[in-house]
């Protein structure tokens, strides 16, 4: 299974990251991880959430543009090498990346032009890969915790 990831387009201007987070929270939306990329004048935030849905509806209802995309994430082990194997199962298979990120601890993000083959090559691997329910249960965790 992947994991929905959105990306948000926006002029590069200070109070943007500011204004999503408050929607956000509005949407009682937890940011689990996220990424910035500046192109210049515009930027793309990325964010995996624990309710995507949610986050996708406020995020239309107050003009966000934005698209919703399927990526790959795993817990890697804490140990050296790990990533390097990662890279080395997509490159044998001809999957290049787009672009990866971290999320908690050693969870990681990638995007692919194939994340659905991505993700049955990594599986096959052997490597531990996340579904939005495990995130979605990463915030309940939490906030149990707290309560």
């Amino acid at each position: 299974m992947t994991v929905s990831q959105l990306s948000i387009f926006a002029e590069s201007k200070p109070g943007h990251l500011a204004r999503v987070l408050g929607v956000f929270e509005g949407a009682q939306v937890n940011v689990r991880g996220f990424s910035l990329a500046d192109t210049g004048e515009y930027g793309i935030t990325r964010f995996i959430v624990d309710k995507p849905a949610a986050a996708a509806e406020a995020l239309a209802r107050e003009g966000f543009a934005y698209i919703e995309t399927q990526v790959v994430c795993m817990k890697l082990d804490d140990e050296p090498g790990q990533l390097a194997r990662v890279v080395a199962v997509l490159g044998k298979a001809d999957l290049n990346i787009v672009y990866s990120y971290s999320m908690i601890s050693t969870y990681i993000i990638i995007g692919t032009d194939d994340a659905e083959r991505a993700r049955c090559l990594l599986a096959e691997a052997g490597f531990s890969l996340v579904t939005q329910a495990d995130i979605a249960r990463a915030s309940a965790e939490r906030l149990s915790a707290q309560g």
